[in-house]
């Protein structure tokens, strides 16, 4: 059995994980297949969107036993390798070239919080559970904690990342982990809705250059930021999607992205 499931339908496509009797931890291999996946729908002129979903009920409940047995015998070099690989894995999907969507439908704990933390957007049931769970074992969260910095600010993540407390859907979505809390019976319905949404209505080239301009003007102080927009809003004026939105607009015609 794949680790890893893949399909496109309606120019989405669906990464699912397929290890529901392991709760869908990481392996070596699960995570070898993600970053494949991702390359293939990266590089599909026909897949605007990303779906990752699960089956059973845990998201991703992090390393799996085996992998964590690995690390009591592994070298230094050995482990830096090791974690290099799932960091190459967590930068791909954040810098994806296309929206993002994980649809939680269970506990997404450690390293599958963290799978969640990169998506653009999360869509989680009322019953999933969030946490960064390492300290706990002995672990450092260490390669999600940039990510988790970015999106929730300095105290949210000391909290989490320290603590490794579990929390509610809810109380991500309150804090801005997730995108929104959706019954579990719609769950299924509202990601497709979104994606199709994103797809419909929206130019591939302005989400990823909007994409590259949240990832870059935080890294940058305000005069450095405030050029790189202005340098960006030029560039974006001459692409072929602004000018076919702009000419759609001012003619009052429906826009077909």
């Amino acid at each position: 059995m794949q680790d890893l499931t893949y399909h496109t339908e309606n120019r989405v496509a669906y990464l699912t994980l397929n290890r529901p009797e392991k709760r869908n931890a990481f392996s070596a291999t699960l995570v070898a297949q993600l970053k494949e996946a991702f390359t293939k729908a990266a590089e599909d002129d026909n897949v605007k969107v990303v779906v990752l979903q699960a089956k059973g009920t845990v998201f991703c409940a992090g390393a799996d036993l085996a992998y964590l047995q690995t690390l009591q015998t592994n070298t230094y070099e050995e482990n830096l390798a090791d974690s290099s690989f799932l960091k190459d894995l967590y930068e791909q999907i954040y810098r994806f070239p296309k929206p993002t969507i994980a649809a939680v439908q269970g506990a997404a704990l450690a390293g599958g919080c963290g799978l969640a933390t990169v998506c653009d957007f999360v869509f989680a049931v009322p019953e999933a559970k969030f946490g960064y769970t390492e300290v706990k074992i002995g672990f450092v969260p260490a390669i999600v904690s940039k990510f988790l910095l970015r999106k929730i600010g300095e105290m949210q993540a000391r909290y989490l990342l320290i603590s490794g407390e579990l929390i509610s859907a809810q109380k991500a979505e309150q804090i801005g982990l997730i995108t929104a809390v959706v019954e579990a019976e719609n769950l299924t319905e509202k990601v497709q809705n979104f994606a199709q949404i994103l797809c419909k209505n929206n130019s591939a080239e302005a989400m990823f250059m909007t994409k590259k301009a949240i990832e870059i003007v935080q890294e940058q102080d305000l005069s450095q930021a405030l050029l790189y927009a202005a340098a960006l809003n030029a560039q974006a004026r001459a692409t072929q999607d602004c000018k076919k939105g702009i000419a759609a607009f001012l003619n009052k015609e429906k826009i077909v992205w």
